[in-house]
């Protein structure tokens, strides 16, 4: 299989990151250009891949995952209360005959991220 998935799961609450809300861009040297926009689903993934291995491109990309927006609605947080807002993770596809796989581990005032497979 070949292709870019993500997907995010909340270390706080110990289970999938549904309806979170991720910007997909691509980018070149200064210039950034949304592609879509997607929302997680009740298991924390996406619908469909975001690239499958009829349409992935090898480039520069970034994923925006509205963090902050998540956190006020499914931890009740306060805006002025955030650590912080956007995550922005920002990879290389070189190698069209692999799968990419870009998750969030998230939580209140952390997260981490990793080439999954």
């Amino acid at each position: 299989m070949t292709g870019l998935t993500t997907h995010v799961l909340d270390l706080t609450q110990g289970k999938p990151a549904d309806a979170l809300e991720i910007s997909f861009y691509t980018t070149q040297s200064d210039r950034k250009e949304l592609i879509a926009h997607f929302v997680t689903n009740s298991d924390g993934r996406l619908n469909k891949p975001i690239f499958d291995q009829s349409n992935i491109r090898e480039g520069w990309y970034e994923m925006v995952f509205h963090a902050g927006k998540y956190l006020v609605a499914k931890h009740k947080m306060k805006e002025t209360d955030l650590f912080f807002d956007n995550i922005s993770i920002c990879f290389q596809i070189n190698d069209l005959k692999q799968h990419y796989h870009v998750p969030l581990l998230l939580s209140k005032f952390g997260y981490s991220t990793y080439r999954g497979s």
